[in-house]
């Protein structure tokens, strides 16, 4: 039984264990403790020798001890026998001590309260306030007041002292009302003064003591007299500062007679004085209760006594307590942890904020730091950093406080579910409690590394660890500067995420960070410490602080700034940049802090800035500062001022403004002056702010002059000339209809007709306006209104092929005149337009002026101004004005424009009656030409000489294209980013920035940044991490800025190092134009074409190859054997012209070595020239660089040369020509250009030295192929080529002869070098023309020197090597593709070598029999084809 017991209580033992013992750290963690203040200290003003009292009282559960602090600084109550602390906390003066030199008791007084072992907090601070000895700063002095007047009395006391005083009238105290009032600075106002108010009147200050009271004054009231009285300010308002919620009185005291009538007003609108919280009291003052932020702005008592008038304006400011929106909060957080207390102030004027931790002021560091304003953000939390922490809010108006505790618990304890103050890095950071963990935590996170370092920032990246124990497995990065203790923690944004960056560091600093993975088990092993230091960043100097910009006068400003606090350095120099506004910016250097810049233009605005350079170059930029220079009077006078006479009396003045730039300042308006004849004592002015005025009133028959000028605030500008006009005789009569219209023409066109007229003939019938009727067959199917001087009319929208009708009538009051008729018919659609018909009138001048046999003079001197990167002013002479330039009739002008590209842009046009016009909307950084025509009436010019102007340069409005990533060949860890300006580069584009990160939503300022100057358009980027993905984005920056980001582009570094073997081992075939590409591709994820390598594919090219290749020699052996058969009857000739010349030769050789001229046939046309020919009997066919288009790069040429035995050594006769050609029908033909020169020396290719034979060179520049399918894929080879040491080339000695036995032997020798393994270039073939290019310059090699080679060829596999020299040669027929094959194709010979060539001349008839032979041979060809 004991036993059974026994294992009882063992039993229950452990359950106490597990309940309580095992969920102890888990669920046992400290609670907040309540602590706070029920009442705090408010200011007080107290009264010398009486007691004072401050009340504090704090609440909290535990015991708490209060002290106090005076200015900062701990009482020492023991010590002073005048404090002593009450029971709950307050402070008792028991005798407040103030006099003239002591004053111990004044000051700020703050209440402390601490918690033992827990921490401390601090009230509101409160400010003791003592008043002063009572007394008077003056006397109250007699007065007089008519009946119904108002008068006051003045009390002046210190501003202390006004609460304490009172009045008193014949011993009697002063009842106050709406009538009599006391103001705030003490004295008695009296309002609608009577009999009773008469008296002696005294100030009284009163408890402070004994009373203290005034010499006594008296107030007489007297009967009304009727006489004026002066307007009279007693007080008026002044500025005041209050508190909302409180009340003010702005006095407003007036004395005069009639008795003014006072009235008010708040920010320009009356008060309504019927509002219950504003009265006018004591005879015109304001009172104003329970203030709110909105009665704050500027009154204004505006006051009338009928005779005199009278405004005082004062500004009321309320100010605002601060006030709490959001106070800290009771925070748990773990070692390492970041964490924020948010405190949210309102108040006015703005409150000051600082905090305390257990009543210490908490100074700005690394580790502490203000955010937001106002938060206190705490960073790497230790377990020193636990307590009390404060926020206390100050302004004008008053001070607040709130406290929050914080408690660290222990990293094996588990958070509570919420934590408000944590920050965004450890919201997330929160442990399983102990009763939750069941299994093992993970292991340490692999292979911790920084993909990206930066000056203020580091990314990190790791893989998952070895043993994970779980899923949804979180990383939290311990981080600390190296050499500290206090570590901060960055957590992940997720489970999975094994990257995260670590911002806001110091640049060239070194820091030390830890990984550590948790699960549902907790956190586990911590990585390695990796040590990582960010990078230098360019102590360039900071921006010069106060920049200060003033004007000093119409065309100068005055500039002055500080020396940047962070200079870095010695300052070398500050470059001052300005710009006028919409213009580009221009600069110069200043050696000191100021500077006074002239030369401006008059009231303009313009932009400075300053940059500081020392001995790395120019540092940050000041903001812009925008000044405006002073105004002054006009510099020009207005433009285009014109007379239009109306009738017998009145003329229309109108004008236009002075040219801009020229009004320098304000317009205020325009002062005309006009005078009858030329009499200047009769001169009348008229001021106006319109740009037309109607004279008047004038005689009939009479010369008037007018002339204008502009005004400003400064003064009037210069006048125009004065311009004369002469009034009517008689006025036009409208007593009747106007007369038929002179003439009317019509201009038919596909969908509309032009109509053009001139008025009736008798001008002294007023004529109002036209009426034009048209229609189909009849004229009053439509009708059209037009004004007076309107002279054309487009009729549009109408059917072609149709005949219509029109009729033309002028109209006044008294009715429509006479129409003249007329009639067109449209073009038909299908019509072509007449080619005389200038396409630019026609669809672009609404009017097409009829032809007149003296056009007018086109303008001259046309100018283009560029005014910004979208607007050129336009402006020109017109020779057929008078020489000062005025336009007095209704001629206007057409201005068009365009630019060249594109080259077929279509001109945009505008008209204008003036001489300049601003065109707007064109494009930045663009070439415009523009030309001006002058139209008046129907008389037109023709177009004037062109003006040409190049738009100014804006920021970049696209993005640099085309964008493609590539590894490194061999390094992986770098990679080669390539890209092409942006489209709408708006200007020369001087540099771009890469961007690039490891995280493509990531904010621009924690992507890495590597600038490229403009010029280039690729860069490399080293020290990247593999098997890591990269995001690369492009910025283009020109003149004014930055243009817009590209898209961001996809790249994966390769997961490890290549070997060498691998890049020259893997045999594979890339295309020409593709390189060997990483696994991910270039700058995407999508794969790219181009590799291949199947063994399958290997086996059916190598068939290919082989069956074309014996196909094509029996071709050749075939063809050749004819050829010689043909060509016997030809030699003998040949041989005979070539020893006629074997004087006058350079080389010595029998005559079997002499050959016939070969032909250069153009590819556009048949052109024979004479080449050289060489004794050699046995030309070899060699290749040729290709030349390409100006904008592709050229590619190395790995050329080699192929030797082939002729068969003509059987017969001892050679061949005319050796090619390669197709055996199936029809013909085929190289496709080449031709190129002009045999000794240009401009091809960049590696030379092969040849062995001593001749060799037939092709001098062909082929086409590029259109078909995609244009590379030849080979099988891999297991041979590499050999490289071979390069030698000297053997000097050439043409007097010796070649003979069978070196050849032989050269032969051998190429054997032995493997040439076949080199894949020679081949040429594109197609049909084309039968006859093309062949040339056969001799090359003489010596006999006695071995032959050597230079290549340039890797040693890797062929196959696997890009061959830039090799196309595919597609040979074919005209109805079907055949398999490509290669074609040789031949190289230049050098310079020397060409110009013995050049020696050799031929007659007309052997060209003549060559060509014959040729005509042959291609037939031969073809029957041997087509058999």
């Amino acid at each position: 039984m004991a036993e059974r017991g026994a294992r009882l209580l063992v039993f229950f033992t452990s359950l106490i264990v597990l309940r309580f013992g095992g969920a102890d750290k888990g669920s046992a963690i400290r609670g907040f403790t309540p602590f706070r203040f029920s009442v705090e200290p408010v200011d007080t003003l107290a009264v010398r020798g009486l007691p004072a009292v401050l009340n504090c009282s704090a609440a909290s559960g535990a015991p708490v001890r209060v002290e106090w602090k005076k200015d900062g600084t701990f009482l020492n109550l023991v010590a002073d026998d005048r404090k002593r602390q009450l029971a709950d906390g307050s402070l008792l003066i028991s005798t407040v001590v103030h006099n003239k030199h002591n004053k111990p008791d004044e000051g700020v007084y703050q209440c402390v309260a601490t918690i033992d072992n827990l921490g401390t907090i601090s009230s509101r601070t409160a400010r003791l306030t003592v008043a002063g000895l009572p007394r008077f700063l003056s006397q109250p002095e007699g007065v007089s007041v008519r009946m119904g007047g108002s008068e006051m009395l003045s009390c002046e006391v210190t501003e202390e002292l006004v609460p304490f005083t009172r009045w008193e009238r014949d011993g009697r105290p002063v009842e106050l009302d709406a009538r009599v009032i006391q103001l705030p600075s003490g004295a008695l106002v009296i309002s609608n003064a009577s009999q009773t108010d008469a008296g002696l009147y005294r100030c009284t200050i009163d408890a402070l003591g004994p009373p203290k009271t005034t010499e006594e004054a008296e107030l007489q009231v007297s009967a009304d007299s009727g006489v004026e009285e002066k307007l009279e300010t007693l007080q008026g308002p002044v500025a005041v500062a209050k508190v909302v919620g409180e009340s003010v009185l702005l006095p407003c005291v007036m004395k005069g007679y009639p008795v003014p009538v006072i009235r008010w007003t708040f920010n320009d609108r009356s008060i309504d004085e019927g509002h219950e919280r504003f009265a006018v009291i004591g005879g015109g003052s304001l009172q104003i209760v329970n203030l709110t932020e909105e009665d704050a702005g500027i009154y204004v008592c505006q006051t009338d006594s009928g005779n005199m008038t009278s405004e005082i304006q004062a500004e009321l400011t309320v100010h605002v307590p601060p006030r709490f929106v959001t106070r800290p909060s009771n925070t748990y957080a773990q070692e390492s942890m970041d964490i924020i207390f948010e405190c949210d102030i309102t108040g006015s004027p703005p409150p000051t904020v600082r905090w305390m931790k257990d009543g210490d002021t908490v100074i700005p560091s690394d580790y502490f730091r203000i955010v937001k304003q106002h938060n206190l953000q705490v960073l790497g939390l230790v377990k020193s950093d636990e307590g009390f922490y404060q926020c206390l809010a100050e302004n004008d108006a008053g001070n607040v406080q709130a406290s929050a505790q914080l408690i660290i618990l222990d990293l094996d304890v588990a958070l509570p579910p919420t934590v408000p103050s944590l920050t965004d890095a450890t919201t997330d950071h929160v442990a399983s409690s102990p009763a939750e963990r069941s299994g093992p935590a993970p292991s340490a996170p692999r292979d911790v590394v920084a993909s990206l370092v930066s000056t203020r920032f580091i990314k990190l990246t790791w893989r998952l660890p070895v043993e994970p124990h779980g899923e949804n497995i979180t990383y939290s990065v311990f981080y600390s500067l190296d050499g500290t203790n206090r570590e901060r923690v960055e957590n992940t944004s997720g489970p999975g995420e094994m990257q995260v960056t670590i911002q806001n560091l110091v640049p060239d600093t070194k820091y030390t960070f830890r990984v550590v993975a948790s699960n549902a088990n907790g956190p586990g092993e911590s990585s390695a410490p990796l040590t990582v230091a960010t990078q230098l960043e360019v102590q360039v100097p900071g921006p010069a602080p106060n920049l200060q910009v003033v004007s000093v006068g119409p065309a100068s400003v005055a500039l002055s700034w500080e020396r940047p606090v962070n200079g870095n350095g010695d300052i070398q120099t500050y470059k001052l940049f300005y710009s006028e506004k919409g213009d580009s910016e221009q600069d110069m250097d200043v050696t000191g802090l100021s500077y006074t810049m002239t030369g401006l233009k008059k009231f303009t605005e313009y932009s400075f800035r300053v940059v500081a350079y020392n001995k790395h170059g120019p540092g940050v930029s000041t903001d812009d500062v925008a000044v405006r220079t002073l105004s002054d009077v006009p510099s020009a006078p207005p433009q285009n001022l014109t007379l239009e006479v109306l009738n017998s009396t009145s003329i229309m003045v109108r004008w236009q403004a002075p040219p801009p730039g020229t009004l320098n300042g304000e317009l205020m308006g325009y002062k005309l002056r006009y005078r009858k004849g030329l009499r200047r004592a009769d001169a009348i002015e008229i001021s106006t702010s319109q740009l037309f005025q109607l004279i008047d009133g004038l005689e009939k028959g009479k010369v008037y002059t007018v002339r204008v000028s502009a005004t400003t605030v400064n003064g009037t500008g210069p006048t125009t000339e004065w311009i004369a006009a002469e009034t009517f005789e008689n006025d036009l009569d409208e007593s009747q209809v106007p007369g038929v219209p002179s003439s009317l023409h019509v201009r038919p066109l596909v969908n509309r007709i032009v109509v053009t007229w001139t008025p009736p003939e008798n001008q002294d019938i007023l004529v109002r306006g036209y009426k034009i009727g048209y229609g189909i067959g009849s004229p009053h199917a439509h009708t059209v209104n037009l004004d007076y001087k309107q002279r054309f009319y487009s009729i549009d929208n109408l059917d072609p092929s149709s005949h219509y009708v029109i009729t033309l009538k002028a109209f006044n009051n008294m009715g429509e005149g006479v129409p003249i008729y007329n009639s067109a018919t449209t073009r038909p659609q299908s019509d072509p337009i007449d080619p005389d018909i200038d396409f630019y009138e026609l669809f672009n001048n609404p009017y097409t002026p009829a032809p007149d046999p003296t056009p007018m003079l086109p303008p001259v001197g046309v100018q283009a101004t560029v005014l910004s990167h979208d607007t050129v002013k336009v402006s020109w002479a017109d020779n057929s004005l008078a020489k000062n330039q005025k336009i007095t009739d209704s001629r206007y002008y057409s201005i068009r424009w365009k630019t060249n590209i594109p080259a077929n842009t279509k001109y945009k046009t505008a008209n204008t009656t003036s001489l300049f016009h601003t065109v707007t909307a064109l494009k930045p950084n663009t070439l415009y030409e523009f030309s001006v025509m002058v139209t008046k009436s129907r008389r037109s010019s023709t177009w004037s000489m062109t003006a040409h102007g190049t738009t100014s340069e804006t920021l970049p409005a696209s993005a640099p294209k085309d964008v493609t990533v590539i590894s490194k060949e061999g390094n992986p860890r770098i990679i080669n980013i390539n890209w092409q300006p942006p489209t709408e580069a708006n200007g020369k584009i001087t540099g771009y920035i890469i961007y690039y990160s490891t995280d493509v939503n990531a904010e621009v300022h924690n992507w890495v940044v590597e600038p490229v100057v403009g010029n280039r358009l690729t860069h490399q980027i080293q020290g990247l991490t593999l098997d890591t993905a990269y995001y690369f984005k492009i910025q283009a920056r020109n003149s004014k800025g930055m243009g817009p980001m590209s898209d961001a582009v996809h790249f994966r570094t390769p997961k490890a190092e290549p070997s060498d073997k691998m890049s020259s081992d893997q045999g594979l075939q890339v295309k020409p134009g593709h390189p060997t590409l990483p696994e991910h591709g270039i700058g995407s994820n999508m794969d790219k074409p181009g590799i291949t390598g199947s063994h399958e594919n290997h086996i059916l090219v190598i068939v290919v190859i082989v069956s074309v290749g014996a196909f094509t020699i029996i071709a050749v052996v075939v063809g050749a054997v004819l050829c010689t058969r043909r060509s016997n009857s030809h030699q003998k000739k040949k041989r005979a012209a070539c020893k006629s010349n074997t004087g006058s030769h350079k080389y010595k050789s029998s005559s079997k070595d002499l050959k016939p001229p070969d032909l250069w046939i153009h590819h556009e046309r048949l052109e024979l020239k004479p080449i050289d020919k060489s004794p050699d009997p046995n030309p070899v066919m060699t290749e040729t660089p290709i030349p390409r288009a100006a904008q592709d790069p050229v590619e190395p040429s790995h050329q080699i040369q192929e030797l082939e035995e002729s068969v003509s050594t059987r017969r001892g006769v050679r061949p005319k020509i050796m090619m390669p050609f197709d055996s199936q029908p029809p013909q085929p033909v190289i496709s080449a250009h031709p190129i002009h020169s045999l000794d240009h020396l401009h091809h960049h290719h590696h030379h092969y030295h040849l062995p001593p034979r001749g060799y037939l060179h092709h001098q062909i520049s082929l086409r590029a192929p259109a078909s995609p399918n244009t590379h030849l894929h080979r099988s891999p080879s297991a041979e590499s080529v050999r490289n071979q040491p390069a030698a000297p080339e053997p000097p050439v000695a043409p007097s010796q002869p070649i003979t069978s036995a070196e050849l032989q032997k050269t032969e051998a020798l190429i054997k032995e070098e493997d040439l076949p393994s080199i894949n020679p270039p081949t040429a594109h073939i197609r049909p084309t023309h039968p006859l093309k290019s062949f040339a056969v310059p001799a090359l003489t090699v010596s006999a006695h020197n071995p032959p050597t080679y230079e290549t340039a060829l890797p040693s890797t596999p062929l196959l696997a090597q890009p061959a830039p020299g090799v196309k595919t040669a597609s040979i074919g027929t005209l109805n079907r593709a055949r398999a490509p094959m290669p074609v040789t194709v031949p190289n230049a010979p050098d310079q020397s070598e060409t110009s013995k060539m050049l020696d050799m001349t031929y007659e007309t008839d052997e060209l003549s029999e060559e060509m014959a032979h040729l005509e042959g041979l291609m037939k031969d060809l073809n029957a041997i084809t087509t058999g």
